[in-house]
């Protein structure tokens, strides 16, 4: 069971609550978030609940007809990229706060199968919210973390990136929490190079049409389907163009098949310090900033690396 809010002194020293949940199975996962979804709901807290559709219906068959009273949202559709989960709960977060509501999340964005990059996306997610929500003394945010199905080095990740971790009904202080110090760290290092085969196309204000018209032909060969070449479109036009507003005024765009995916990345001698950058949604009726948040939306992953000589935005695609 997790630690209640009521008598938890965490909570009142520390205004966003972030929890890692250590769990072993179905059965201790159901559990444990029964419980705290239950507490929740007895308190007139909203609920969130963003786990694998299988989760859902172990959950909603413990909970009955307490279910109806919970918003649901499969994480493999709604965190598919780890860089558009942010934005789900701050929209979630936002109007409730706005009504002076607190509020509850259950949030599991890793889970057995997530590749490698997606679960390095993932990390950078999880310290991320430390720093998204840190004026939200409100919202309360579980994280499960399955120690049987997932590598001891997430585990140990979690433990950096939570403030507070659960494990066996007990709840304290991360001993090695350095979340918020990692943000400043997100970008730096660098990706995988691409594949001596990838395609190479300069662009600049110019060929900004001719560059787009190579990634739909490209996007077709490789079999992605209407919807989702527009979409990669759409996130391709959006990066090169702010390359060529705020970026040098020229870009470049590599692309290539891996596996099930057509991946794109551009790059630019521009850089993207702001760790928050595309993770939440703009303002309404802005006209800028919407670039990285449309590309974390429409994508199924999406990496930013930066460093002396400009930025890079992989992005991917499946099939």
């Amino acid at each position: 069971m997790i630690q209640d809010s009521t008598s938890s002194p965490a909570q009142a020293t520390h205004a966003f609550r972030h929890v890692a949940l250590f769990y072993a199975g179905e059965r201790p996962f159901v559990n444990a978030i029964s419980a705290f979804i239950r507490d929740g709901v007895a308190a007139g807290e909203p609920v969130l609940v963003v786990v694998g559709a299988r989760k859902i219906e172990l959950l909603r068959h413990e909970l009955g007809d307490l279910a109806e009273r919970v918003l649901f949202g499969d994480m493999a559709e709604v965190g598919q990229n780890p860089g558009a989960i942010i934005s789900a709960w701050d929209d979630f977060v936002r109007d409730r706060f706005a009504e002076g509501q607190r509020v509850r999340g259950v949030g599991e964005p890793i889970w057995a199968g997530r590749s490698d990059d997606e679960v390095e996306e993932c990390h950078n997610h999880e310290a991320l919210l430390n720093l998204a929500f840190a004026d939200a003394p409100g919202f309360w945010l579980v994280c499960p973390y399955d120690v049987d199905s997932l590598d001891l080095k997430v585990i140990e990740h979690a433990t950096c990136t939570h403030p507070f971790l659960s494990e066996g009904g007990v709840e304290r202080p991360s001993p090695v929490y350095r979340g918020e110090d990692l943000c400043g760290h997100l970008f730096e290092g660098e990706l995988d190079p691409p594949p001596g085969d990838a395609y190479e196309v300069a662009f600049d204000t110019d060929s900004l049409g001719a560059m787009r018209e190579f990634v739909g032909e490209l996007a077709h060969d490789a079999g992605i389907e209407a919807k989702r070449r527009d979409d990669l479109l759409l996130a391709v036009n959006e990066l090169a163009t702010n390359s060529v507003r705020h970026g040098g005024g020229s870009g470049v765009l590599r692309a290539w098949a891996e596996g099930a995916s057509l991946v794109c990345e551009v790059c630019d001698t521009g850089r993207i310090d702001a760790p928050m950058t595309g993770r939440v949604r703009p303002p309404a009726g802005g006209l800028n900033g919407y670039g990285l948040w449309l590309v974390n939306q429409v994508c199924d992953l999406v990496q930013v690396r930066a460093g002396a000589s400009g930025s890079v935005v992989r992005m991917r695609v499946r099939r």
